[in-house]
């Protein structure tokens, strides 16, 4: 996988979200206000975020994508990660706030003063879910087609976007049939599920700028393609780690050790670039040859004297 296809799956996929959260936004903050629905402005703010943080996750891609350099020769994927911490951010400061105005409401009694939701404000819940949950799978088939990190952060965004709409539409309901103070705890809801996302994003993101090692199944693939490389007896060592979107490898090989220099590294030669091929999110591969030795067999030698 090419940076540049990241980078070409980002700007379409981001342009189509930014378009459609900036339509639902004013469409949702209009039927909020118009509609008297306290739950649905808080979820037209999150949409707004939604449209902040497409643009950070674009700008974060977009640099990721640039080639090495003398300043930083292994790339600049962790820049990614950067975009998908500050979008965590900013999901954790929006939810924050909008609990904080759930829990004031609630706590002076102001939900009280409050009128009653309008069908314009259901309509526009009902609305919300439709569009973000297909925004969701949009967005996160997009980011597992080219394993990005902030591209999969943004998609949480908008699911959380999704689950904070029908956490509006239960509040609109609620005070509709007379129960005015849902919607200010639907507020406090959709503030949860925005902490977990935030938390959630955070942590990917962490992970991978701290070299977190593939998945078990991801280095059992590896493994198997090592040793049924011609010429690995089998594999000494073997380490990974995540570096943005992308995977390096360090890999210890054992072969005869009477090999010529030149076999020797034919053999590494074939495994680093089968590697490459293989797996597409392996950016590279650093191949050490090791002459076999079995200490069983040697064992056995030396105690018969031949």
């Amino acid at each position: 996988m090419e940076n540049t296809d990241l980078e070409k799956v980002a700007v379409k996929t981001s342009i189509v979200t930014i378009v459609a959260n900036g339509a639902l936004t004013v469409f949702k903050l209009f039927a909020g206000i118009f509609g008297a629905s306290l739950a649905l402005i808080s979820d037209a703010i999150h949409s707004a975020s939604d449209v902040f943080s497409t643009v950070v996750v674009l700008a974060g891609v977009k640099v990721s994508a640039k080639k090495a350099d003398k300043k930083h020769p292994f790339g600049h994927e962790r820049f990614e990660c950067v975009a998908a911490v500050i979008l965590a951010m900013v999901l954790l400061a929006t939810g924050a706030g909008i609990g904080y105005t759930g829990i004031k409401n609630i706590v002076t009694g102001e939900y009280l003063n409050f009128e009653l939701p309008k069908v314009i404000a259901l309509v526009a819940a009902a609305v919300s879910i439709v569009v973000k949950e297909a925004m969701f799978w949009y967005t996160i088939v997009a980011a597992k087609k080219v394993n990005s990190s902030a591209l999969k952060a943004d998609a949480w965004h908008h699911r959380t976007d999704a689950l904070s709409s029908i956490g509006s539409l239960i509040g609109v309901v609620g005070a509709m049939c007379g129960v005015p103070v849902l919607d200010s705890v639907a507020c406090l809801v959709i503030c949860l599920m925005i902490i977990i996302a935030a938390i959630r994003i955070f942590i990917d993101a962490i992970n991978k700028m701290t070299d977190e090692a593939c998945d078990e199944k991801t280095e059992g693939d590896i493994r198997d393609f090592i040793t049924s490389c011609e010429g690995v007896i089998r594999i000494d060592d073997l380490m990974t780690r995540k570096f943005g979107n992308r995977v390096y490898i360090i890999v210890e090989i054992a072969c005869k050790r009477d090999l010529p220099l030149y076999e020797a590294h034919g053999i590494a030669e074939k495994v680093h670039l089968g590697i490459e091929e293989n797996f597409p999110l392996v950016k590279h591969i650093t191949v050490h040859v090791n002459p076999y030795e079995n200490k069983e067999e040697d064992t056995e030698i030396k105690s018969d004297g031949t």
